[in-house]
């Protein structure tokens, strides 16, 4: 007879029983699932004996059996293989959760692995991508295939499907091997699963070791052709320990496997592994409508198109669609569909299925990144908007300034390690890489990822407002908190707040996103217009203030200076006139963005910002033209290493600084504001090595000279705009990083590189625009020369021509420019120009015609 009693919770424990309880959703309903696993394959197994009694009596008879009926036959057979591999494991599994090891990823996964058998798994909307993986699996030079993607986009169901259509044609194979590996995988394991496939189990196998099993194994392999399935790879496996032969040696051997890292693709030996992608929306669409059943869909005229909004919730995401739609499936009235919407909104964590189905999954992902700053790089990625197109480079001033990267070994030190993260959740796919409308590089956070990591940022939902974040929403004041001094992050940028008011007690808050970005969006409301004395005055640990794009913003109140902590702030786009004495009071300050403050008359007091590191100055109306007083003040930052600015031609004062040119990353040279007569220079000299984009506009310059030619070595960006005068620009055969160089309105232009200037760079080896991806040339009614014979351009993507009548030949040859299916296109504005060109000999007239675009003026 047993004993029962009971222990009162408080409601901390409660809350943590409560998330063990989620974390265990395929686990804690584990022996039920079993006994269902058991009957439903004995119920298959029934009708496979019925069939298989019908086709022998009509086989006597001479009848022959359909193809259709023995590929069903196949998929029975696999099906039952997978499932007396987890039957075999029962025992085992069950007595581990009797041990109280009930949330481990092992016991997870397996339990997993059961409660997805008991439904037959669906390839919707990829069989495209189906059709594409066993091509490639069963091509003659394919040894190693691996697929990759975010957890939940079903990775396991295609590797399921390859597999079934393996064992209906195994194209000349002997053996199909299917094996879950997992996160916490052992060798032995894995030798004992194939053994136990290949028949060679028993008391004489059990008595090896692993060094024996493996040799074994090989010799067994050695003479077979076979396919190895693995499924969910968290880290290299090395073949060999475990006995199988190379298949990138041994002929006639294939391994395809699944993984959400990229790495562990490249480390496996596939060098481009495909990427399993979400559904779009109409795909994904049909199978959210597919989950929820047509007579819900049908039980209200209103359910579907508020059906179509919570799909898109899903972001096409295979995992979320299934669960979000099964989840809804009994849901029969306007009002529950426009709950589920709200909750979806504000806090999709607290969605039924979401905390138990969905996020403990992708945290796997979130687990398995390598080191606690990595962790915590990927969290503040969902401070940003649903969908946002996030800047690389601004992600990684805030993670510098927050100290989530260290930056003590300077600055730019710090963003290679920025960039560094950004890779490895890019290659963990955590992220996605993307551009903005500007070419700059991005990153996006999938939505059901930003969900997760809202959810891990509150401590799994235990501290809701330790993350605030309503971050395009809307929202037109401070939303309402029970906690401030709970609050570590907040985020409320591109919204409707007008005014900041009253003092809120954040003594733990370390970021205040409170800005707006530019989305090609046209925004129909204000922003931010004051900010009362007191709201900075209780905000000791606020290190990162963003108020960028407050474009009615006209002045900070001097009580800024209570934010003793504060390194990052960012007030461009603004209408700030001067910086006030409490700016200067920020001694901590080491980045302060200035661009594009169009009102900025004066940045007097700037020295006092000792530790200043960063300071961005590009379009602001303060340097039109330069103070000498300025130029002063900025020589004593004796910390400054990057420096952005936007001047005149008649600045001599800056540019004959050394100090500041040497630390300008963006330089904009414009000669808008000045007289024709004073706008032109016969020559500019520009000598640095950090420059990465330099701009010149509206003035006239002769000629461009560098002071040496390692000056050039970081420049990325080039554009010229209504610039006369200038003839060539040699210059640029010193920048071996250019990707973009646009051109336009410069009316005296007759060559990009000077075929005599550049004799000496090329007697030296170099090869102009090694890295070039974008190239735009228009209105340069002199331009007759690029280049004077073909370049490789490895990375050229796109040139684009306008009004050069005179350009007739390309430097290209039928090898120039990006391969394969997205190679390099030409775009053209005048018809009469392409008749015009002439092309370097026949198969490099075959090889770039196709891709000539006219653009439409229009």
């Amino acid at each position: 007879m047993g004993i029962s009693f009971s222990i009162p919770f408080d409601p901390c424990v409660n809350k943590v029983s409560q998330w063990l309880n989620m974390k265990v959703s395929y686990t804690h309903n584990l022996v039920k699932n079993l006994v269902a696993l058991e009957t439903t394959m004995e119920e298959l197994k029934a009708k496979r004996d019925d069939l298989l009694r019908r086709l022998k009596r009509e086989e006597d008879r001479g009848l022959q059996r359909l193809s259709e009926l023995q590929v069903w036959l196949d998929s029975v057979a696999t099906v039952e293989d997978i499932i007396i591999t987890l039957l075999r494991d029962r025992d085992v599994e069950i007595q581990r959760l009797c041990l109280c090891r009930f949330c481990s990823a092992t016991s997870y996964r397996y339990g997993k692995s059961v409660f997805l058998r008991l439904r037959e798994p669906t390839i919707v909307g990829q069989k495209k991508m189906l059709d594409k993986a066993w091509k490639h699996l069963m091509e003659d030079g394919t040894g190693i295939m691996g697929m990759y993607g975010m957890g939940g986009v079903g990775k396991t169901t295609l590797l399921t499907q390859l597999f079934n259509m393996f064992n209906k044609d195994k194209c000349g194979f002997d053996i199909g091997i299917w094996v879950v590996v997992s996160q916490e995988f052992h060798v032995e394991k894995i030798q004992d699963e194939i053994a136990q496939k290949l028949g060679l189990g028993g008391h004489e196998w059990t008595q090896r070791d692993t060094s024996q099993k493996g040799v074994h194994l090989f010799n067994f392999l050695k003479n077979k052709k076979f396919v190895l399935f693995l499924d969910d790879l968290w880290d290299k496996v090395e073949l060999a320990n475990i006995g199988v032969p190379d298949p990138r040696t041994q002929k006639g051997c294939k391994v395809a496997f699944t993984s959400r890292s990229l790495n562990v693709c490249t480390s496996m030996g596939d060098e481009e592994p495909m990427e399993v992608q979400c559904l779009e929306e109409n795909v994904a669409f049909d199978l959210f409508q597919k989950k929820v059943g047509q007579k819900t869909l049908g039980s209200d005229p209103g359910i579907p198109q508020l059906a179509r909004i919570v799909a898109k919730k899903c972001c096409g995401l295979p995992l979320a669609l299934n669960v979000i739609g099964e989840t809804m499936s009994c849901k029969r009235t306007i009002q529950e569909w426009r709950n589920a919407i709200h909750v979806l909104n504000s806090y999709a964590a607290e969605f039924i299925g979401m905390e138990d189905k969905i996020l403990p999954l992708l945290k796997y992902s979130y687990d398995n990144l390598k080191g606690k700053h990595v962790k915590s790089s990927l969290l503040y990625c969902a401070l940003f908007p649903e969908d946002a197109k996030i800047l690389k480079e601004e992600l990684i001033e805030y993670w510098i300034c927050e100290e989530i990267i260290d930056g003590s070994e300077g600055i730019e030190r710090a963003e290679d390690k920025g960039y560094d993260i950004i890779g490895s959740l890019v290659r963990a796919s955590l992220l996605m890489e993307c551009v903005d409308l500007k070419g700059k590089s991005c990153v996006i956070m999938h939505d059901v990822v930003r969900e997760m990591a809202l959810w891990i940022a509150s401590e799994l939902g235990i501290q809701k407002e330790a993350f605030i974040v309503r971050a395009g929403v809307g929202v037109r004041e401070i939303p309402k908190v029970k906690n401030w001094n709970v609050v570590r992050r907040m985020s409320l940028m591109e919204n409707k707040i007008h005014h900041l008011v009253g003092s809120y007690e954040c003594m733990e808050l370390t970021t205040l996103l409170l800005g707006k970005r530019e989305y090609g969006i046209i925004w129909r409301w204000s922003a931010i217009k004051t900010i009362s004395s007191e709201f900075f005055n209780c905000m000791p640990k606020l290190a990162v203030l963003d108020l960028s794009h407050n474009k009615s913003l006209f002045e900070l109140p001097e009580e800024i200076s209570n934010l003793v902590s504060l390194k990052y702030l960012n007030l461009s786009h603004t209408e700030i006139s001067h910086l006030s004495k409490g700016i200067q009071e920020l001694k901590k300050i080491i980045h302060l963005n200035l661009e594009n403050t169009w009102k900025l008359e004066s940045i007097d007091g700037i020295s006092s910002l000792h530790n200043l590191k960063v300071l961005k100055l590009y379009g602001s109306s303060l340097l039109w033209p330069w103070d000498l007083n300025t130029v002063k003040e900025l020589e004593t930052l004796e910390h400054l290493e990057i420096l952005t600015t936007t001047t005149d031609p008649r600045a001599k004062q800056f540019l004959s600084s050394h100090r500041l040119l040497s630390r300008s990353r963006l330089l904009e040279i414009s000669g808008c504001s000045v007289s024709s007569r004073d706008r032109h220079l016969e020559s500019l000299s520009v000598s640095t090595d950090k420059l990465r984009e330099f701009r010149i506009k509206f003035t006239s310059i002769s000629e461009i000279k560098m002071g040496g030619i390692c000056n050039f070595l970081s420049l990325v960006d080039v554009d010229i705009y209504n610039c006369q005068g200038l003839r060539e620009l040699t210059f640029l055969i010193f920048a071996p990083k250019l990707r973009s160089l646009s051109v336009v309105d410069a009316k005296d232009l007759e060559d990009i590189i000077n075929e005599e200037k550049a004799c000496e760079g090329e007697d030296s080896g170099i090869v102009p625009f090694p890295e070039l991806k974008y190239l735009n040339l228009d209105d340069l009614p002199k331009l007759k020369n690029i280049y004077r014979r073909p370049l490789p351009f490895l990375c050229l993507e796109k040139i684009s021509i306008g009004e050069c009548p005179n350009l007739r030949k390309l430097p290209l040859d039928s090898t120039s420019g990006k391969q394969g299916e997205n190679g390099c296109i030409i775009h053209y504005k005048d018809s009469r120009w392409l008749k015009g060109v002439k092309w370097a000999d026949e198969a490099t007239k075959k090889r770039f015609l196709p891709s000539c675009q006219l653009i439409s003026l229009k």
